[in-house]
């Protein structure tokens, strides 16, 4: 019968008192009792929330688009565009007052 192995496990350490870094077991175990978890799924869903927030939430790229990425976007922009209409649209923007409109 194959053994199960266990995930690596770290030691942690509450701290004497309550920090901007750190908090006492006593403040874990109210932060536990108040959601209903016990204090291990508390941590857990502490660090999520934490990873949720400093992490990117999308695969890093290679950079800059390459002159032939590009040339290959703008060629399927013109394609969508033509698609749609006999004539590409005219683009307007209501943000800016063009100075011929005053």
């Amino acid at each position: 019968m194959p053994s199960k192995s266990l995930p690596a496990q770290i030691p942690f350490r509450y701290r004497s008192v309550d920090t901007l870094t750190g908090v006492t077991r006593e403040t874990a175990k109210k932060v536990a009792a108040h959601l209903g978890v016990d204090e291990t799924q508390a941590i857990h869903m502490a660090l999520q929330q934490l990873a949720a927030r400093v992490l990117p939430h999308y695969e890093i790229d290679d950079g800059p688009l390459s002159a032939s990425q590009l040339k290959q976007i703008k060629l399927a922009s013109k394609k969508s565009i033509t698609a749609q209409a006999s004539t590409p649209p005219k683009l307007r923007s209501s943000l800016f007052i063009n100075e011929s409109q005053t």
